[in-house]
């Protein structure tokens, strides 16, 4: 019976899907419903609030302004962003402009963003995600990861925090 016992525990080992923390592991990861991230450019590490009831990711910006170079569309904003060590950091950035979407805010009114694609590392491993741009002030966290970006990447278990790692190896 123990070797038995001992068989189907190392059976569910070898078929489980899922790692915590373990950037080593395809699998998706398991994460608490607060994270630290790294934004790649500039290198920079922040508490993102993970979000499954969020659609698309979202990240503080503000002076959000939309115009054309060489006929593309592109956008010029700042990140208001507070490292993981309580600084405060102000980015000023240009990237194309990816799409623009409407969101559903708490209040049910909706509002028209400006979406762009910025690299992060996440649990070790580096993705380029679709962010809005957004006045998060009011909010606790100035990075909130959706389900677009989490889909395959991870599962949220929502009575822990921090249980990944932040940076990408170089």
């Amino acid at each position: 019976m123990k070797v038995l016992h001992g068989l189907c525990a190392a059976l569910l080992l070898l078929a489980a899907p899922l790692s915590q923390g373990s950037s080593q592991d395809p699998g998706k990861t398991i994460a608490g419903w607060i994270e630290k991230i790294c934004l790649v450019e500039p290198s920079l590490i922040l508490k993102a609030k993970l979000d499954t009831g969020a659609r698309t990711s979202s990240i503080h910006a503000i002076n959000v302004e939309q115009f054309k170079k060489n006929d593309k569309d592109r956008v010029r904003f700042d990140l208001l962003l507070t490292g993981v060590n309580g600084k405060q950091h102000t980015i000023h950035m240009e990237r194309p402009r990816a799409r623009r979407v409407r969101i559903k805010n708490n209040d049910g009114d909706s509002d028209r963003r400006v979406v762009v694609e910025l690299e992060i590392c996440f649990d070790g491993r580096k993705y380029t995600t679709e962010f809005t741009l957004a006045n998060r002030a009011e909010y606790n966290y100035d990075i909130l990861l959706g389900r677009e970006f989490l889909q395959g990447i991870a599962v949220i278990d929502p009575e822990n925090t921090f249980l990944t790692q932040a940076g990408c190896p170089e």
